[in-house]
């Protein structure tokens, strides 16, 4: 069963929406991670003046390059608590949707933006 036949998730309140913190940032450095258990990489996203740089490991080998994926744009989750990814420390959620194999391609806006710009 691949994700777009899973069930739709529970209904939840716009006011549950609104506690989770989307921003779009550009990927300033792409890094190996050797020592995750699935291949991944480490991400250092840029999302402006207010969030500044984080971290984030993505499970994106599949259909990305290190050198693809610096000067790029995505969308994150920033307000999560930081995760511990092996011996990285993971301060976002990096979104992405699964193609027809379940690897992940990333979300990103159409057009560019500027960095640190609330989903709404």
């Amino acid at each position: 069963m691949h994700d777009a036949d899973a069930l739709p998730a529970p209904t939840i309140g716009f006011d549950d929406w609104l506690k989770a913190d989307v921003r779009v940032g550009t990927i300033v450095d792409a890094l190996p991670f050797p020592e995750a258990r699935k291949p991944s990489f480490k991400l250092i996203i840029d999302f402006g003046a207010v969030v500044g740089q984080r971290k984030s490991s993505a499970q994106i080998t599949r259909h990305y390059t290190l050198e693809d994926l610096v000067g790029r744009q995505v969308v994150a989750v920033v307000n999560f608590p930081p995760r511990q990814i092996g011996k990285f420390m993971s301060e976002v959620l990096t979104l992405g949707v699964p193609d027809a194999e379940g690897e992940v391609v990333l979300l990103h806006p159409g057009q560019p933006v500027p960095n640190g710009g609330r989903l709404f």
